[in-house]
């Protein structure tokens, strides 16, 4: 890969390692509840911190947006981390979360990485030079057919659940197959990896995404322009597609790709 992409393995490696560790702990994790349906580890702070502490070692005078510590989101450079995504799964003891770590570079994405600690998955790309897992360069699946297609749908707790419910209406009266696995970056992941066809979320935080929207592009699928308007500082919805039911899927969710 390159320089940079070996640097992005290293830290969310080793912050993997942190999840992992505490995930297999005797005592597992505690929880608290920061509002409905949304969960925080001791984990999810301390793997943060951490991912903080070697961006401002590496990259001096970069910022950081965090999930759990926020940030400004002025400079020409931003790094984006959600450092456990997945936390109800981490917490309720399912071996389905990641840490997803996220570059960009005057407003574009030029990086991003989601590491799944538990099957030890390295998901990563730079902008120009595609998307792999583990070494293995990742393309999106050459699905064309909605009745034989599988759609993961996220939920977020933010809203009512009507979205949500119409979402996955609308894609199994399709013919999708619908999933919901609990975490979007792994979502993303997947439809890069052509695991899945598409992930579609009525609205998702900047730290879920940063990441996985790189991946997907890299692996030649496609996304909605998730960063117009605020969507950096407030999130926006979510689609990311192969590319053959782009098109088909975008007027299925209601969300316009790019």
């Amino acid at each position: 890969m390159t320089p940079l992409t070996d640097t992005l393995e290293e830290i969310v490696r080793a912050a993997g390692a942190m999840m992992r560790d505490a995930f297999n702990a005797p005592d597992k994790p505690a929880y608290s509840l920061k509002g409905r349906q949304d969960y925080l580890t001791a984990t999810d702070g301390a793997v943060e911190q951490f991912v903080r502490e070697q961006i401002a070692l590496r990259f001096p005078g970069d910022a950081v947006l965090g999930e759990e510590g926020g940030g400004e989101v002025d400079g020409a450079r931003l790094w984006i981390v959600d450092p456990v995504d997945g936390t109800a799964n981490f917490a309720r003891a399912i071996p389905h979360f990641c840490i997803s770590l996220g570059l960009m570079v005057n407003g574009e994405l030029e990086a991003g990485a989601i590491y799944e600690p538990m099957h030890d998955e390295l998901f990563i790309a730079q902008k120009g030079h595609g998307a792999w897992c583990n070494g293995i360069r990742l393309q999106v699946s050459e699905q064309a057919e909605l009745p034989a297609s599988t759609v993961e749908i996220g939920w977020s707790s933010r809203l009512s659940p009507d979205p949500y419910l119409a979402l996955v209406g609308q894609c199994m009266h399709a013919g999708c197959s619908v999933r919901r696995a609990g975490s979007g970056a792994l979502g993303l992941a997947y439809v890069a990896a052509g695991r899945c066809e598409a992930y579609a979320e009525a609205h998702i935080n900047a730290w879920d995404v940063a990441a996985g929207l790189l991946l997907v592009l890299e692996a030649g699928g496609r996304v909605n322009d998730f960063w117009a308007g605020d969507g950096l500082t407030h999130g926006s919805p979510v689609l990311a597609t192969n590319a053959r039911l782009g098109a088909e899927l975008s007027v299925l969710t209601g969300i316009p790709l790019r």
